[in-house]
């Protein structure tokens, strides 16, 4: 079917036709079609083409987790499951839609249209500390922040086996996977960008023998902390792709990763500011036994 249509429906690939099969807008003889189904002679293939979507985000009364908030920046507690801003497959919902509803518009513009006040991102399937600029200024000067390492990045991770180290610093390059396009990967130098994780254990359930990790970011390169402690022997619980997530000690539902603390020089005052995102509920079993809460 994808095939057949390709080039044949208003010169598409066939990655957009097979955009158009997974939504439903390809009928074969009125039924729902399948990208590998074959067409006959006789066949009637029905294709419904939608009205092109603006790639502007509009706003959207979605709740957000708000941390601290000012005229320049504002600091949220990203949800689990949230997308940061509109892509592929995610068109609305994100939390640009989000925060061009709560500051009604009021977010730094040179980031450009599609992604508002957006200085960093976090996975949709990370949780915590993320800060978006709602001035120029103040996006120009988190921007290098971050960009200089200024800034101070921490993360609470559970791996599905304690690391061999139990403390170390993972410096590599990380670029996208040569073969399995939707993974990054360590790769050997020159090849992808440089990437520095300091990592701690700081606590091992014996009874699922898995390990609260704190990491501490001196790069920011997707996803950079589950491929380097995949890289050290210990990928992250719940992680859809880089852990065979059927098979792993614990199932929690969700992937084990938490932006916990960032740290930020405000960038109209100079201030040092540090905020902390509370811990979810799901990482409990090894912080209530860990150094955090003692």
């Amino acid at each position: 079917m994808d095939v057949f249509l390709a080039g044949r429906v208003s010169d598409m690939s066939r990655g957009q036709i097979q955009s158009l099969i997974k939504s439903g807008d390809i009928l074969l003889n009125e039924t729902k079609a399948k990208a590998r189904q074959p067409v006959s002679n006789g066949d009637i293939i029905t294709v419904s083409i939608p009205e092109p979507v603006s790639d502007i985000p509009l706003p959207q009364d979605i709740p957000l987790t708000i941390l601290y908030e000012d005229s320049d920046i504002i600091v949220i507690d990203k949800a689990h499951g949230m997308v940061v801003h509109p892509a592929a497959g995610n068109a609305d919902g994100t939390l640009v839609n989000a925060l061009l509803h709560h500051c009604e518009g009021k977010l730094a513009m040179i980031a450009g249209e599609e992604r508002p006040g957006i200085v960093h991102r976090l996975d949709k399937d990370t949780s915590g500390c993320l800060i978006a600029a709602k001035t120029d200024r103040a996006y120009e000067s988190l921007v290098e922040q971050f960009s200089s390492r200024s800034c101070k990045k921490q993360y609470l991770a559970i791996t599905q086996a304690p690391l061999i180290k139990p403390a170390d610093t993972v410096s590599t390059q990380i670029g996208r996977h040569p073969v399995q396009r939707q993974k990054m990967a360590v790769l050997d130098p020159p090849a992808g960008k440089a990437a520095i994780t300091d990592y701690q254990t700081l606590h091992t359930d014996t009874d699922s023998n898995t390990s609260l990790v704190l990491c501490d970011l001196h790069t920011g390169r997707t996803h950079q902390i589950r491929v380097h402690m995949l890289h050290a022997g210990a990928p992250l619980i719940g992680d859809p792709i880089y852990a065979k997530v059927a098979r792993q000690p614990v199932q929690t539902g969700r992937l084990m990763l938490h932006a916990w603390q960032l740290s930020i020089t405000h960038p109209t005052t100079a201030e040092r500011l540090n905020f902390s995102a509370p811990i979810p509920d799901e990482f409990q079993k090894w912080t209530t036994q860990s150094p955090l809460t003692q």
